[in-house]
């Protein structure tokens, strides 16, 4: 055993806020309801794509829950800047979200619409506070939006090394470096933001571009389903 679960995390809809959770269900989805909901870009140039906060930083003023049930099968409830809460079937979001966010759109529900598929993303306890020394600064583990962070006795940043093969084993679920864009997590632009999109820190991707190849956290897949609770155990086999 090399440490536990530390938190765990849902992000319901792309680039909304998200939720913690006591548990989650990880399968070929990776963590049931995550990213299962997007909205669409209605412009005519971008008709279609997904949006994202890299278009939108406003988009992190809202927010989204599914509840804490590790497996959701009931569709978010989104809350906006101002405290109301809207359900995502309610006939009324989308033109609430498009005056909102002053771009017209449209609602899709699907599931595995992370950006690499369907995976998950692990962050480090250990990088994250090395990260902060080296900055001079607490960063904030939602500005890199992780599915399952954990506490372990591994070296800071060790994950940068990992080599497709390397397993992770939480609670009953096994995770892998497997597939195609699975491994050390090079970053965008979005952890730039603080979690509610309201200023930028530039100095946080330059650090991770010029100390780190821009890599922090690493993505897995799912290879045997099952549940993971806070504080489950946590163990590494090297690929």
């Amino acid at each position: 055993m090399l440490g536990n679960v530390a938190s765990l995390h849902r992000w319901p809809v792309k680039s909304l806020r998200g939720q913690r959770v006591r548990a989650a269900r990880f399968d070929e989805r990776g963590m049931a309801g995550d990213r299962a909901h997007v909205l669409l870009d209605g412009r005519p140039e971008r008709s279609g794509n997904v949006l994202t906060v890299r278009q939108n930083p406003d988009m992190l003023s809202w927010s989204a829950s599914c509840g804490d049930d590790p497996d959701p099968d009931a569709p978010p409830v989104l809350r906006s800047p101002a405290g109301a809460e809207l359900p995502w079937r309610d006939p009324q979001l989308p033109a609430v979200l498009a005056e909102s966010l002053e771009i017209p759109l449209s609602l899709r529900t699907a599931d595995g619409q992370q950006d690499r598929g369907p995976t998950v993303l692990v962050t480090f306890e250990e990088s994250l506070r090395a990260l902060g020394a080296e900055l001079g600064a607490e960063v904030d583990l939602a500005r890199f939006r992780t599915n399952l962070h954990l506490r372990t006795g591994l070296p800071a940043f060790a994950e940068e090394r990992w080599e497709p093969g390397t397993v992770l084993r939480a609670g009953a679920v096994r995770f892998e470096v497997v597939g195609e864009h699975a491994g050390p997590c090079i970053r965008c632009a979005v952890p730039s933001w603080d979690a509610f999109g309201g200023q930028r820190w530039p100095q946080l991707q330059k650090h991770l571009i010029d100390e780190h190849e821009n890599k922090f956290g690493v993505i897995v897949r799912v290879t045997r389903a099952g549940e993971v609770t806070e504080g489950d155990e946590v163990e590494v086999e090297p690929g």
